[in-house]
């Protein structure tokens, strides 16, 4: 039995369907049951059980571990990631899991800081100790997070970053799930750390153009000072300190560290992975 820690979220959700559509059987937890069976309810997912779980009440989480034998672990960044992350591992180690997938974030680099991506390192670490197979995935920014730029797209005809010119590695999240099921189902891909990206890499100049294109009126990048795009995100955004300072920190490491793409996708699952170009016309209403 598999269970899918995060059913809900964005790359959980999208792999409880794909484990529909092989016809895996799986045990997705969620703080919200009823939103995720009538989920499953439209996608005809009579392999996947659905059980009531919250990260930070253990009890329920050992309920949800019973007969099972691989996790899929993936949860929300917050500052008590570290904290519940590592007791979830020691948790199904003694409930007998023998296989973890965990979605981490790209590696720690101490010349451009990551506080979250930190986080994941100690959790990673916890894991290599716990004796437990473990596939480890880092992906890169995600596309479904182009998505917060609409409300400013819509409003203004712009959106704003710290990024100037660099080039960012974007993924679909999609394709994560993809990856996690891959890992899942076949043993061969299990154990490894995988790096993830799509095939290639925009900067937020590019990602305008492409809008405007797209929306058949002008869209621009403006770029800000780290800081003040900081005071933006708490003032405008809403975002508690920590999450802003993060949202800066991957811009920032975007400029001091090049990216550019692996073809770990294409070579785990056989497929390109998909583009941002299709990624865009797909969600093209939510900028107009």
């Amino acid at each position: 039995m598999i269970v899918i820690l995060g059913a809900t979220g964005t790359i959980g959700n999208a792999l409880v369907k794909r484990l529909v559509e092989l016809d895996v059987p799986a045990r997705a937890l969620s703080r919200e049951p009823e939103k995720l069976r009538h989920q499953l309810g439209e996608w005809g997912g009579s392999t996947i059980e659905v059980a009531a779980a919250d990260a930070a009440e253990l009890e329920s989480m050992r309920r949800a571990f019973a007969g099972a034998s691989q996790l899929f672990l993936a949860m929300s960044n917050s500052p008590r990631q570290v904290e519940l992350e590592t007791s979830i591992i020691r948790m199904a180690a003694e409930a007998g899991i023998g296989h973890i997938v965990k979605i981490s974030s790209p590696a720690y680099d101490p010349s451009a800081p990551v506080a979250v991506a930190g986080w994941h390192q100690k959790i990673e670490k916890v894991l290599s100790e716990s004796g437990l197979t473990h596939t480890v995935l880092r992906p890169y920014a995600f596309m479904q997070n182009l998505q917060r730029l609409a409300p400013t797209v819509v409003n203004q005809g712009v959106f704003y970053g710290c990024m100037g010119e660099a080039a960012c590695n974007f993924i679909d999240c999609r394709d994560i799930a993809d990856v996690a099921a891959e890992a899942l189902t076949n043993r061969e891909a299990a154990g490894h750390v995988y790096t993830l990206t799509g095939a290639e890499v925009f900067s937020y100049p590019q990602i305008a153009d492409k809008l405007s294109v797209l929306l058949g009126k002008p869209v621009r990048y403006i770029n800000m000072e780290p800081e003040a795009l900081r005071r933006d995100l708490m003032e405008f955004g809403h975002m508690p300190l920590w999450l802003a300072n993060h949202v800066v920190e991957i811009q920032s490491m975007s400029v001091a560290l090049p990216e550019k793409p692996t073809d770990t996708v294409q070579s785990l699952l056989g497929r390109e992975p998909r583009t941002l170009d299709a990624f865009l016309r797909e969600h093209v209403d939510m900028f107009r």
